[in-house]
């Protein structure tokens, strides 16, 4: 996509996001030829998206944003309509989409950008956005087979752009992130931060699989430094087949997002840290959870002090919708990001 300022760029990163609701440009820059090349060589020319929305969702996108550009000029003799963005939409009605009822479960392309991260000083390539992590998710489905790993959620967005303020917490550290689900956190730290190792864990077989997309569409094929793995909480993590847990390698840092959401699933969780604690002192565990309700935060709260352990809250802001340029997550809902520590650490 190339560099990009301003409200086209924020468009741009909305739509690859899947975002129902779009920040289109204003008609000022819509009616600007310029611009209108700069929207299709970006998203809609061949190639330019190397793993592309679904058809359903770029037909939608293209009508209204023609309907805007049109509605945009008032002077047909110096401004016009992109006859590429014209062409696109033809090719696009041409092509059967198979109706929503057949699709609201698949599985689909969704790429975040790390507004965060500082300007690559390499060019990306061709069909990939620089600063971005693409997964495949299936955003209109709460739950399948059993486990919600299958979307990203914002608590796992909030924690992201909290780890690319504080990128140090991870550099050159060993990751273990629970519950990973589509791999989001384990990715950036393992691509972007610099960990040295990254575990990605999750109790489900079906999002473990999942995990093999996470691989591919991110270029981590081959990696050492990124490592799927089967944990289920509250299972010893010595005493199985392996002589010592992880091969003996010590971990650094525990992450984990929106895995309070359940309170009957807690108690597994806090005797998984307290294991972990007990096989890494030092280790540094950061939690991120979104407060859908507060019974439920109480719990784990309550259930790390029975535990001997202490919840420390780590002030970091939640941007306003108009103030986030990527990723784009849902405000309404208060995330917090604590620190837990065991009392005898």
């Amino acid at each position: 996509m190339g560099r990009m300022e301003g409200s086209l760029a924020r468009f741009i990163h909305q739509y690859l996001q899947l975002e129902k609701t779009l920040d289109y440009p204003a008609a000022d820059l819509l009616r600007q030829s310029w611009a209108q090349e700069a929207l299709y060589e970006s998203l809609f020319a061949d190639g330019a998206v190397r793993f592309s929305p679904p058809p359903r969702y770029r037909l939608r996108v293209l009508k209204e944003l023609l309907q805007r550009i049109e509605a945009s000029i008032d002077d047909w003799d110096e401004h016009g309509v992109s006859e590429d963005l014209m062409s696109s939409l033809t090719e696009m009605l041409a092509v059967r989409i198979p109706p929503e009822t057949e699709t609201v479960q698949q599985m689909d392309y969704v790429t975040y950008h790390l507004s965060l991260l500082p300007d690559p000083t390499e060019d990306p390539t061709p069909g990939v956005p620089a600063n971005c992590i693409t997964l495949r998710e299936s955003r209109g489905l709460l739950a399948q087979a059993g486990a919600t790993g299958f979307r990203t959620w914002e608590a796992g967005l909030h924690i992201g752009q909290y780890l690319c303020s504080e990128p140090g917490l991870v550099r050159g550290k060993r990751v273990l992130e629970l519950g990973a689900g589509t791999g989001h956190t384990s990715v950036l730290c393992a691509k972007y931060l610099g960990a040295a190792k990254v575990i990605a864990s999750d109790g489900s077989d079906e999002v473990l699989a999942g995990l093999a997309d996470t691989v591919f569409l991110n270029g981590l094929q081959g990696s050492s430094v990124f490592v799927p793995k089967e944990l289920v909480w509250g299972t010893a993590l010595l005493g199985t087949e392996e002589e010592k847990w992880n091969g003996g390698e010590e971990v650094d840092v525990v992450l984990g997002s929106d895995i309070t959401y359940d309170p009957t699933a807690i108690p597994a969780l806090l005797a998984t840290l307290d294991e972990l604690f007990n096989l890494y002192p030092l280790v540094q565990v950061i939690i991120s959870t979104a407060e859908r309700n507060v019974k439920t935060l109480n719990t784990l709260l309550d259930g790390c002090r029975d535990a001997g352990m202490t919840v420390t809250w780590i002030d970091f802001d939640v941007p306003k919708p108009e103030e986030q340029q990527g990723p784009f997550y849902d405000t309404s809902v208060p995330i917090h990001i604590v620190n837990i520590k065991r009392n005898d650490a």
